[in-house]
């Protein structure tokens, strides 16, 4: 790991918010051993093996306009459809800022860096799933969230920084009960990363959502929309 190659990044990131490539950055230095551990977890689940046998890239299923054209009102596939339109959001674009990290390996023919990019390229699948927005409380919770599900110190280092940026407004919010619900969340719900989105995208999104034992974000929803943009 890396730890001063994370805090340069995270001073990057909070000067400037948008800064998306610092966010990989991040994760890049603070990663270790998570994607291997992943990966193997993966190999062990019952649905697993077969996923990793196909080795999809699942930035070009979710780039595929008749494809998601195709599920019907209240599925996974219309939620995330209709999540990412109106914000000009896409699997590529989110692919694109992490090769520009260096020294990455992101794109490399091996197990492991596929398994990188399937966790990279459902972020926003996450968000729609766990009920989070794009605004910047929202991005601190979902890390919260992933956090919880693959153990990598970069999303706790991401979220605990942004929480702690959103504290600082001292509006009287709960901004870190709201993460630190998020990451309880993660705790509870059931592995994503183990999933089979084809089947899922399928699914009713409140089923979806029980079935995965993802609990409603209430503490986050109770932050005004306009305290939980970017501080």
């Amino acid at each position: 790991m890396q730890p001063l190659r994370a805090l340069q990044a995270m001073r990057r990131l909070i000067a400037d918010k948008e800064d998306t490539q610092q966010v990989f950055e991040i994760m890049r230095a603070l990663s270790g051993k998570t994607i291997p551990r992943g990966y193997r977890r993966l190999l062990s689940t019952p649905k697993g093996g077969y996923i990793a046998y196909q080795r999809e890239e699942f930035a070009d299923r979710l780039s595929d306009q008749a494809w998601l054209n195709s599920f019907g009102p209240g599925t996974v596939g219309a939620a995330y459809r209709d999540f990412i339109a109106p914000r000009g959001l896409s699997a590529e674009g989110l692919a694109d800022e992490s090769r520009k990290v260096a020294d990455n390996d992101v794109d490399a023919a091996h197990p492991y860096a596929w398994f990188g990019r399937r966790v990279r390229d459902v972020h926003d699948v996450w968000h729609v799933l766990t009920g989070y927005g794009t605004d910047g409380m929202g991005e601190v919770c979902v890390v919260a969230f992933s956090y919880a599900q693959s153990r990598s110190l970069g999303f706790a280092f991401i979220a605990a920084a942004g929480a702690r940026e959103f504290e600082k407004l001292k509006l009287g919010h709960p901004y870190y009960r709201a993460a630190w619900q998020a990451y309880r969340n993660g705790r509870k719900a059931a592995w994503l990363a183990g999933e089979d989105y084809h089947a899922l995208f399928a699914e009713d999104l409140e089923a979806a959502r029980r079935r995965l034992n993802i609990a409603p974000p209430t503490l986050y929803l109770s932050i005004p929309a306009e305290a939980a943009i970017r501080p």
